[in-house]
């Protein structure tokens, strides 16, 4: 049994549930769709996770008229299974006639007030034959089955991480998960960072007795070029081009290794990759 159910919780939060509100649940396999009239690449959980300004304009327009009478929506980002996530309240303002495309647009603004709850509460959604958007009522009321401290609050293991730059910058920045800064700053490594729209890479390595965790945060601080030239560029040519990167680990290294013994390993794998004559380094 359900300690508390999501609108109980609202309403405790202050949201007034006497307002016509619908749940509504995020969850597309499609990977192209139309957003404003032109076709994008991608889905609405990367979309939320990377670009919010995309997830908005996703959520905003719909094919048919379904937050009609809406107050406000309750939404979520659906994982696994009948799984969803909370990500926030939003006031729908009404409709957004300026949009260039021909589906139901809307003006909505984020509800603030919520943010100790945005992206920690998880529900059962129920079985999937349930429409995605629902009133939220006392038949509809979801149960709150996991309270978790946020998206990435688990540390997955060296070998299996490969983060965004809006992962990167939540786990290092927003939230700084212990078990994250323990077991990053217990070593140093040499890393790789994929460009995934060209699928070039660059290759660096830490040293220092910050270890992985000082390095990255550089890259989190400075919206993922950690001033690396190379990657600089591609940052002043577009702000937004980092969130094609993804950072992972190809070999631990000990904390105390020095920087002479990290970057000739460096090199080795700069060798063996190709990463100066066909990737992003240029040394």
């Amino acid at each position: 049994m359900a300690i508390i159910k999501i609108g109980e919780l609202l309403k405790l939060k202050g949201l007034d549930t006497n307002k016509r509100i619908k749940l509504v649940r995020h969850k597309d396999a499609r990977q192209k769709q139309f957003i404003n009239g032109v076709e994008v690449e991608g889905n609405p959980y990367d979309w939320y996770r990377n670009d919010k300004d995309k997830f908005i304009a996703y959520q905003s327009e719909q094919h048919r008229d379904v937050f009609k009478n809406v107050d406000y929506i309750v939404s979520f980002i659906g994982e696994n299974g009948t799984i969803a996530r909370f990500i926030g309240i939003y006031k729908i303002e009404g409709p957004d006639n300026e949009r260039n495309t021909n589906k139901y647009c809307y003006k909505m603004t984020e509800v603030e007030g919520f943010d100790e709850l945005k992206e920690r509460i998880i529900i059962d959604w129920g079985p999937s034959a349930i429409s995605w958007h629902q009133w939220l009522n006392d038949k509809n009321d979801k149960e709150i089955i996991e309270i978790t401290p946020g998206f990435d609050h688990i540390f997955p293991g060296y070998e299996k991480i490969a983060l965004t730059l809006a992962q990167l910058k939540n786990i290092i920045l927003e939230k700084e998960y212990p078990e994250w800064k323990k077991m990053l700053s217990a070593v140093n490594c040499i890393y790789i960072i994929t460009d995934r729209k060209t699928g070039k890479n660059y290759i660096g390595s830490t040293y220092g007795k910050e270890g992985i965790w000082g390095r990255w945060k550089e890259y989190a601080k400075t919206g993922g070029h950690g001033n690396n030239v190379t990657l600089q560029k591609l940052y002043d040519q577009d702000n937004n081009y980092p969130n094609n990167f993804s950072w992972s680990i190809l070999e631990t290294l000990s904390i105390s290794i020095s920087s002479y013994e990290a970057i000739n390993i460096e090199k080795c794998y700069k060798q063996k990759l190709g990463t100066l004559a066909f990737g992003l380094n240029n040394n």
